[in-house]
Protein backbone atom coordinates (compact mmCIF):
# COMPACT_ATOMS: atom_id res chain seq x y z
CA UNK A 1 0.00 0.00 0.00
CA UNK A 2 1.09 3.16 -0.85
CA UNK A 3 0.62 6.19 1.61
CA UNK A 4 -0.70 9.62 -0.31
CA UNK A 5 2.22 12.30 -0.13
CA UNK A 6 0.99 16.00 0.81
CA UNK A 7 0.06 17.56 -1.95
CA UNK A 8 -0.79 21.58 -2.59
CA UNK A 9 -1.44 22.88 1.17
CA UNK A 10 -4.63 24.94 0.07
CA UNK A 11 -6.19 21.80 -1.25
CA UNK A 12 -6.49 20.08 2.07
CA UNK A 13 -7.51 23.19 3.95
CA UNK A 14 -10.68 23.42 5.40
CA UNK A 15 -12.51 26.95 4.98
CA UNK A 16 -15.86 28.07 6.80
CA UNK A 17 -17.33 31.77 6.05
CA UNK A 18 -19.00 33.25 8.84
CA UNK A 19 -21.18 35.68 8.64
CA UNK A 20 -20.59 37.83 11.79
CA UNK A 21 -24.40 38.70 13.54
CA UNK A 22 -22.34 42.30 15.30
CA UNK A 23 -20.18 44.51 13.89
CA UNK A 24 -20.37 45.86 10.63
CA UNK A 25 -21.69 42.46 9.69
CA UNK A 26 -19.07 41.58 7.05
CA UNK A 27 -18.14 37.64 5.92
CA UNK A 28 -15.26 36.92 8.09
CA UNK A 29 -12.72 33.88 6.66
CA UNK A 30 -11.45 31.44 9.15
CA UNK A 31 -9.34 28.34 8.11
CA UNK A 32 -9.27 25.70 10.29
CA UNK A 33 -7.00 22.53 10.79
CA UNK A 34 -7.62 19.59 8.65
CA UNK A 35 -7.49 15.43 9.90
CA UNK A 36 -8.55 12.49 8.68
CA UNK A 37 -7.75 9.28 8.07
CA UNK A 38 -7.57 6.13 5.68
CA UNK A 39 -6.85 2.32 5.50
CA UNK A 40 -3.62 1.54 6.77
CA UNK A 41 -4.00 -2.27 6.64
CA UNK A 42 -4.57 -5.40 8.88
CA UNK A 43 -2.65 -7.46 11.53
CA UNK A 44 -1.56 -10.84 11.35
CA UNK A 45 -4.68 -11.74 13.48
CA UNK A 46 -7.04 -9.66 11.07
CA UNK A 47 -7.42 -6.39 12.56
CA UNK A 48 -7.87 -3.41 10.51
CA UNK A 49 -5.94 -0.52 11.16
CA UNK A 50 -6.21 3.05 9.92
CA UNK A 51 -3.77 5.71 8.99
CA UNK A 52 -4.53 9.61 10.57
CA UNK A 53 -3.48 12.68 9.18
CA UNK A 54 -2.78 16.39 11.36
CA UNK A 55 -2.31 18.93 8.82
CA UNK A 56 -1.40 22.62 10.27
CA UNK A 57 -2.12 25.86 8.27
CA UNK A 58 1.22 26.12 6.71
CA UNK A 59 1.04 22.72 5.07
CA UNK A 60 3.30 20.85 7.98
CA UNK A 61 2.06 16.82 7.92
CA UNK A 62 1.71 14.27 10.75
CA UNK A 63 0.45 10.70 9.83
CA UNK A 64 -0.20 8.03 12.78
CA UNK A 65 -1.60 4.96 12.88
CA UNK A 66 -3.38 3.37 15.92
CA UNK A 67 -0.97 0.16 15.35
CA UNK A 68 1.34 0.97 18.28
CA UNK A 69 0.32 4.72 19.00
CA UNK A 70 2.64 5.17 16.14
CA UNK A 71 4.43 8.10 14.07
CA UNK A 72 4.14 7.18 10.42
CA UNK A 73 5.34 10.14 8.62
CA UNK A 74 6.33 14.06 9.70
CA UNK A 75 6.27 16.64 6.91
CA UNK A 76 8.12 19.42 7.75
CA UNK A 77 9.41 23.05 5.92
CA UNK A 78 13.46 22.98 4.73
CA UNK A 79 14.64 26.83 4.40
CA UNK A 80 13.12 27.08 0.85
CA UNK A 81 10.27 26.13 2.25
CA UNK A 82 10.05 22.26 0.59
CA UNK A 83 8.47 19.22 2.80
CA UNK A 84 10.22 16.36 3.65
CA UNK A 85 9.18 13.44 5.68
CA UNK A 86 11.79 13.37 8.26
CA UNK A 87 11.31 9.71 10.34
CA UNK A 88 11.61 5.98 9.67
CA UNK A 89 8.91 3.88 9.07
CA UNK A 90 6.46 1.93 6.21
CA UNK A 91 4.31 2.22 4.34
CA UNK A 92 1.18 -0.50 5.76
CA UNK A 93 0.63 -2.13 8.98
CA UNK A 94 2.34 -4.87 7.78
CA UNK A 95 5.96 -3.58 7.42
CA UNK A 96 5.62 -2.06 11.57
CA UNK A 97 5.31 -6.20 12.21
CA UNK A 98 7.89 -7.18 10.31
CA UNK A 99 11.46 -8.16 11.58
CA UNK A 100 12.88 -4.96 9.72
CA UNK A 101 11.01 -2.72 12.35
CA UNK A 102 13.17 -1.44 15.05
CA UNK A 103 10.34 0.61 17.06
CA UNK A 104 9.82 2.96 14.37
CA UNK A 105 8.23 6.04 15.73
CA UNK A 106 5.87 3.57 18.03
CA UNK A 107 4.86 4.34 21.92
CA UNK A 108 7.12 1.75 23.79
CA UNK A 109 6.60 0.25 27.18
CA UNK A 110 5.11 -0.24 29.46
CA UNK A 111 8.11 0.31 30.63
CA UNK A 112 10.72 1.96 27.37
CA UNK A 113 14.39 1.29 27.83
CA UNK A 114 16.23 -1.41 29.32
CA UNK A 115 15.08 -3.05 32.99
CA UNK A 116 18.17 -5.24 34.32
CA UNK A 117 17.65 -9.28 33.94
CA UNK A 118 13.88 -8.47 33.08
CA UNK A 119 13.67 -8.25 36.88
CA UNK A 120 12.26 -5.99 39.29
CA UNK A 121 10.92 -6.23 42.99
CA UNK A 122 7.96 -3.97 44.26
CA UNK A 123 6.04 -4.16 47.48
CA UNK A 124 7.48 -7.31 48.40
CA UNK A 125 7.32 -9.30 45.41
CA UNK A 126 9.25 -10.13 42.17
CA UNK A 127 8.36 -10.02 39.06
CA UNK A 128 9.46 -11.51 35.75
CA UNK A 129 9.28 -9.79 32.33
CA UNK A 130 10.40 -11.03 29.03
CA UNK A 131 14.18 -10.50 28.50
CA UNK A 132 13.83 -9.60 24.48
CA UNK A 133 17.65 -7.87 24.88
CA UNK A 134 19.32 -10.57 25.97
CA UNK A 135 19.81 -10.43 28.90
CA UNK A 136 17.82 -7.62 29.95
CA UNK A 137 13.96 -6.70 28.72
CA UNK A 138 13.74 -3.75 26.55
CA UNK A 139 10.99 -1.43 25.08
CA UNK A 140 7.98 -3.21 27.35
CA UNK A 141 8.87 -6.97 26.03
CA UNK A 142 7.42 -9.32 23.28
CA UNK A 143 4.58 -9.99 21.50
CA UNK A 144 1.73 -8.03 23.60
CA UNK A 145 3.78 -4.89 24.47
CA UNK A 146 2.16 -1.67 23.73
CA UNK A 147 4.51 -1.02 20.36
CA UNK A 148 2.30 -3.54 19.17
CA UNK A 149 -1.33 -3.21 20.32
CA UNK A 150 -4.03 -1.66 18.01
CA UNK A 151 -5.03 1.05 20.02
CA UNK A 152 -8.29 3.23 20.00
CA UNK A 153 -8.41 6.52 17.93
CA UNK A 154 -10.41 9.80 18.96
CA UNK A 155 -9.67 12.92 16.52
CA UNK A 156 -10.05 16.14 17.48
CA UNK A 157 -9.53 19.40 15.35
CA UNK A 158 -9.66 23.31 16.80
CA UNK A 159 -8.64 26.79 14.82
CA UNK A 160 -5.39 26.54 16.18
CA UNK A 161 -4.32 22.84 16.56
CA UNK A 162 -5.53 19.37 15.29
CA UNK A 163 -5.11 16.44 17.57
CA UNK A 164 -5.28 12.31 17.84
CA UNK A 165 -6.01 10.76 20.84
CA UNK A 166 -5.30 7.03 21.19
CA UNK A 167 -6.15 5.14 24.28
CA UNK A 168 -5.30 1.40 25.21
CA UNK A 169 -6.03 -0.35 28.44
CA UNK A 170 -3.55 -3.66 29.39
CA UNK A 171 -4.42 -6.21 31.30
CA UNK A 172 -3.08 -7.23 34.13
CA UNK A 173 0.00 -9.32 33.97
CA UNK A 174 0.44 -8.11 30.48
CA UNK A 175 4.43 -8.91 29.49
CA UNK A 176 4.64 -9.80 33.04
CA UNK A 177 3.52 -6.51 34.71
CA UNK A 178 1.41 -5.85 37.52
CA UNK A 179 -2.03 -4.08 37.34
CA UNK A 180 -4.03 -2.69 34.40
CA UNK A 181 -2.75 -0.12 33.39
CA UNK A 182 -5.27 2.66 30.98
CA UNK A 183 -2.94 4.39 28.64
CA UNK A 184 -3.48 7.65 26.44
CA UNK A 185 -1.51 8.74 24.33
CA UNK A 186 -2.50 12.24 22.43
CA UNK A 187 -0.52 13.98 19.47
CA UNK A 188 -1.37 17.29 18.51
CA UNK A 189 -0.22 19.35 15.68
CA UNK A 190 -0.16 23.22 15.76
CA UNK A 191 -0.37 25.95 13.77
CA UNK A 192 3.55 26.79 15.84
CA UNK A 193 4.98 24.03 14.00
CA UNK A 194 5.06 22.01 17.17
CA UNK A 195 4.43 18.19 17.63
CA UNK A 196 3.06 17.47 21.13
CA UNK A 197 3.13 14.51 22.68
CA UNK A 198 0.74 13.88 25.99
CA UNK A 199 0.96 10.65 27.97
CA UNK A 200 -1.42 9.65 30.52
CA UNK A 201 -1.69 6.23 32.64
CA UNK A 202 -3.54 5.05 35.64
CA UNK A 203 -3.69 1.41 37.55
CA UNK A 204 -5.41 -0.58 39.49
CA UNK A 205 -2.03 -1.50 41.40
CA UNK A 206 0.99 -0.29 41.56
CA UNK A 207 3.38 -1.14 38.56
CA UNK A 208 6.45 0.43 36.57
CA UNK A 209 5.52 2.95 33.86
CA UNK A 210 7.44 5.04 31.88
CA UNK A 211 6.48 5.70 28.30
CA UNK A 212 7.98 7.33 25.15
CA UNK A 213 7.85 7.52 21.51
CA UNK A 214 10.43 6.18 19.53
CA UNK A 215 10.60 7.99 16.27
CA UNK A 216 13.91 7.86 14.31
CA UNK A 217 14.89 11.35 12.95
CA UNK A 218 16.80 12.43 9.73
CA UNK A 219 16.25 16.31 8.87
CA UNK A 220 17.64 15.69 5.51
CA UNK A 221 14.84 13.38 4.59
CA UNK A 222 14.07 9.72 5.72
CA UNK A 223 16.37 7.75 3.99
CA UNK A 224 18.23 10.26 2.57
CA UNK A 225 22.12 9.09 4.18
CA UNK A 226 24.07 9.43 7.44
CA UNK A 227 23.27 11.97 10.34
CA UNK A 228 26.50 12.09 11.35
CA UNK A 229 26.83 15.78 9.90
CA UNK A 230 23.86 16.88 11.82
CA UNK A 231 24.42 19.25 14.81
CA UNK A 232 23.43 17.88 18.16
CA UNK A 233 23.09 20.01 21.43
CA UNK A 234 21.55 18.18 24.65
CA UNK A 235 20.98 20.43 27.66
CA UNK A 236 22.93 18.26 30.39
CA UNK A 237 25.83 18.77 32.17
CA UNK A 238 25.53 14.50 33.47
CA UNK A 239 24.65 11.56 32.21
CA UNK A 240 24.25 7.83 33.80
CA UNK A 241 27.23 5.48 32.53
CA UNK A 242 26.15 2.07 32.05
CA UNK A 243 27.36 -1.45 31.97
CA UNK A 244 28.19 -3.73 29.32
CA UNK A 245 25.19 -4.82 28.39
CA UNK A 246 23.60 -0.48 28.37
CA UNK A 247 22.31 -0.96 32.36
CA UNK A 248 23.33 1.92 34.46
CA UNK A 249 25.64 1.05 37.05
CA UNK A 250 23.73 3.57 39.37
CA UNK A 251 26.41 6.38 38.99
CA UNK A 252 25.20 9.92 37.88
CA UNK A 253 28.64 11.60 36.08
CA UNK A 254 29.37 15.19 34.14
CA UNK A 255 29.88 14.66 30.59
CA UNK A 256 32.75 17.32 31.06
CA UNK A 257 35.33 15.89 28.93
CA UNK A 258 33.69 13.38 27.17
CA UNK A 259 32.20 12.71 23.45
CA UNK A 260 29.07 13.47 25.76
CA UNK A 261 29.55 16.73 25.89
CA UNK A 262 26.99 18.38 23.66
CA UNK A 263 26.13 21.22 25.58
CA UNK A 264 26.66 23.22 22.93
CA UNK A 265 26.08 22.68 19.27
CA UNK A 266 28.52 19.41 18.01
CA UNK A 267 28.52 17.76 14.27
CA UNK A 268 27.02 14.14 15.50
CA UNK A 269 30.03 12.77 13.53
CA UNK A 270 33.06 14.64 15.22
CA UNK A 271 33.36 12.51 18.25
CA UNK A 272 30.79 9.13 17.67
CA UNK A 273 34.45 7.11 16.54
CA UNK A 274 35.46 7.92 20.64
CA UNK A 275 32.53 5.86 21.21
CA UNK A 276 32.28 3.10 18.40
CA UNK A 277 34.09 0.57 20.29
CA UNK A 278 32.68 0.90 23.78
CA UNK A 279 29.30 -1.26 24.52
CA UNK A 280 26.58 1.44 22.79
CA UNK A 281 28.76 1.15 19.33
CA UNK A 282 28.25 5.02 19.33
CA UNK A 283 25.51 7.64 20.85
CA UNK A 284 23.10 5.32 23.01
CA UNK A 285 23.16 7.11 26.42
CA UNK A 286 20.46 8.60 28.54
CA UNK A 287 21.13 12.20 30.02
CA UNK A 288 20.14 14.00 32.67
CA UNK A 289 17.75 17.18 32.43
CA UNK A 290 16.98 17.37 36.07
CA UNK A 291 16.49 15.21 39.19
CA UNK A 292 12.37 14.91 39.11
CA UNK A 293 9.66 14.82 36.28
CA UNK A 294 7.17 17.63 36.16
CA UNK A 295 8.43 21.10 34.95
CA UNK A 296 8.64 21.68 31.17
CA UNK A 297 12.37 22.39 29.70
CA UNK A 298 14.67 22.56 27.10
CA UNK A 299 15.99 18.93 26.21
CA UNK A 300 17.86 18.96 22.77
CA UNK A 301 18.60 20.65 19.55
CA UNK A 302 19.00 19.15 16.42
CA UNK A 303 20.13 20.72 13.27
CA UNK A 304 20.46 19.24 9.29
CA UNK A 305 23.10 22.36 8.26
CA UNK A 306 22.38 20.93 4.39
CA UNK A 307 18.52 21.67 4.99
CA UNK A 308 18.31 24.12 7.03
CA UNK A 309 15.63 21.87 9.30
CA UNK A 310 15.67 22.31 13.33
CA UNK A 311 14.20 20.11 15.66
CA UNK A 312 13.85 21.45 19.27
CA UNK A 313 12.91 18.98 22.10
CA UNK A 314 11.24 20.27 25.46
CA UNK A 315 9.98 17.74 27.78
CA UNK A 316 8.60 17.52 31.72
CA UNK A 317 11.02 14.07 31.84
CA UNK A 318 13.90 13.87 33.73
CA UNK A 319 15.74 12.28 30.67
CA UNK A 320 16.79 12.07 27.15
CA UNK A 321 18.19 8.96 25.74
CA UNK A 322 20.08 9.63 22.19
CA UNK A 323 20.52 7.04 20.21
CA UNK A 324 22.31 7.02 16.88
CA UNK A 325 21.23 4.34 14.87
CA UNK A 326 23.96 2.03 15.50
CA UNK A 327 21.80 -1.08 14.83
CA UNK A 328 20.32 0.10 11.29
CA UNK A 329 21.05 -2.73 9.30
CA UNK A 330 20.02 -1.90 5.88
CA UNK A 331 15.88 -2.39 5.64
CA UNK A 332 14.02 -0.81 3.12
CA UNK A 333 10.90 1.67 4.57
CA UNK A 334 8.82 3.86 3.03
CA UNK A 335 9.08 4.67 -0.59
CA UNK A 336 11.54 1.64 -0.94
CA UNK A 337 14.62 4.37 1.01
CA UNK A 338 16.88 2.04 2.30
CA UNK A 339 17.80 2.59 6.27
CA UNK A 340 21.25 2.34 6.52
CA UNK A 341 23.89 2.53 9.59
CA UNK A 342 23.32 5.83 11.25
CA UNK A 343 20.60 7.13 8.93
CA UNK A 344 18.59 8.10 11.45
CA UNK A 345 19.07 8.69 15.47
CA UNK A 346 16.55 8.75 18.32
CA UNK A 347 16.09 11.61 21.25
CA UNK A 348 13.32 9.32 23.76
CA UNK A 349 12.25 11.90 26.03
CA UNK A 350 11.91 9.55 29.57
CA UNK A 351 12.59 8.68 33.04
CA UNK A 352 16.10 6.76 33.48
CA UNK A 353 16.68 2.67 32.43
CA UNK A 354 16.90 0.05 34.88
CA UNK A 355 14.87 2.77 37.67
CA UNK A 356 12.72 0.05 39.05
CA UNK A 357 15.75 -0.86 40.26
CA UNK A 358 17.33 2.06 41.13
CA UNK A 359 16.55 4.12 44.13
CA UNK A 360 18.39 6.83 43.81
CA UNK A 361 16.90 7.73 40.24
CA UNK A 362 13.67 9.37 39.96
CA UNK A 363 10.67 7.13 40.50
CA UNK A 364 9.11 5.10 37.72
CA UNK A 365 6.24 3.16 40.22
CA UNK A 366 2.39 4.61 39.62
CA UNK A 367 0.01 3.59 42.43
CA UNK A 368 -2.94 3.22 42.44
CA UNK A 369 -5.34 6.90 42.49
CA UNK A 370 -1.76 8.64 41.48
CA UNK A 371 -2.20 9.52 36.98
CA UNK A 372 1.44 9.46 35.18
CA UNK A 373 1.82 12.17 32.91
CA UNK A 374 4.61 13.05 30.50
CA UNK A 375 4.65 16.14 27.54
CA UNK A 376 7.35 16.19 25.13
CA UNK A 377 7.12 19.54 22.71
CA UNK A 378 8.84 18.83 19.26
CA UNK A 379 9.22 22.31 17.58
CA UNK A 380 10.10 21.93 14.03
CA UNK A 381 11.54 25.51 12.06
CA UNK A 382 14.30 26.15 9.81
CA UNK A 383 17.71 28.29 9.16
Amino acid sequence: MTIRPPTTPSLFFLSLSLLLLAGCGAARHVIVMKSYSQPFGTTKDGTEVRLFELRNIYGVVARLTNYGATLVEMHVPDRDGDLEDVILGFESVEGYQSAANQYFGCTTGRVANRIANGRFRLDEKDYQLATNNDPNHLHGGGSRSLDKRVWRAQQNRSLNSSAIEFSYTSPDGEEGYPGELVCKVKYTLTNANELIIEYKATSNQATPVNLTNHAYWNLGGAGSGSILDHEIQIAAARYTPTNHTLIPTGRIELVAGTPLDLREATRIGDHIEDLTKTPALGYDHNFVLSESAGSMKLAARLHDPASGRVLEIHTTEPGIQFYSGNFLRGDSGKRGRVYGHRHALCLETQHFPDSVNQPQFPSVILRPGQTYRHKTVHKFSAR
